[in-house]
């Protein structure tokens, strides 16, 4: 790998972090710029190095640097009721990993189908997650419930933050960085 990947790769888990730390408290899932941050590694880097991207970002959180939402950190944040959504953003990638050859073709209704489904996925994993931590902390809630606080209000942003996500890759791939 390159030095030019590894310092892009690098910037980009930066950014990743930056935008987890930008939060609006909002029920139980907080309000962030993740996905802008994931979505933007992925358009930028693609689904292998947005990948390792995201999987650093959360290495990072894993072993205790503050880069979670709420300058959180360590193995609690992500075994909490909201961990799962984190664990999602790597499924996120997965999608982009199996779609990319279908996402290469330049077809644009193709992308944005990938990123749709990468977007549910982490929303599916994440609402599992929620579910069920919730259950073992002994506040059981439904999925209905779940679905109401933790997905339902973040659609709309989320579909928000992922046009803007694309639209400043793209630029960034075209004046800055031309080739990864």
């Amino acid at each position: 790998m390159s030095t030019k990947k590894i310092t892009i790769t690098a910037i980009m888990t930066a950014v990743i972090c930056l935008c987890s730390l930008i939060t609006i408290p909002f029920f139980s899932v907080p309000f962030t710029m993740q996905t802008f941050g994931i979505f933007l590694a992925l358009e930028i880097l693609g689904a292998k190095l947005g990948a390792a991207s995201i999987g650093t970002y959360i290495l990072l959180g894993l072993v205790g640097v503050p880069v979670f939402s709420g300058f959180g950190a360590g193995p609690a944040h992500i075994i909490g009721p909201t961990g799962g959504y984190i664990i999602g953003f790597l499924f996120t990638a997965i999608v982009y990993l199996v779609f990319e050859s279908l996402v290469k073709t330049g077809r644009e209704i193709t992308k944005w189908i990938c990123r749709v489904v990468g977007l549910f996925v982490c929303y599916l994993i994440g609402t599992i997650w929620f579910v069920t931590v919730m259950g073992i902390n002994g506040k059981s809630i439904d999925i209905g419930a779940a679905l109401t606080m933790c997905v339902l209000p973040f659609i709309i942003p989320d579909m928000i933050k992922i046009i803007f996500a694309v639209y400043i890759g793209k630029l960034i791939k075209k004046y800055a960085v031309k080739e990864i």
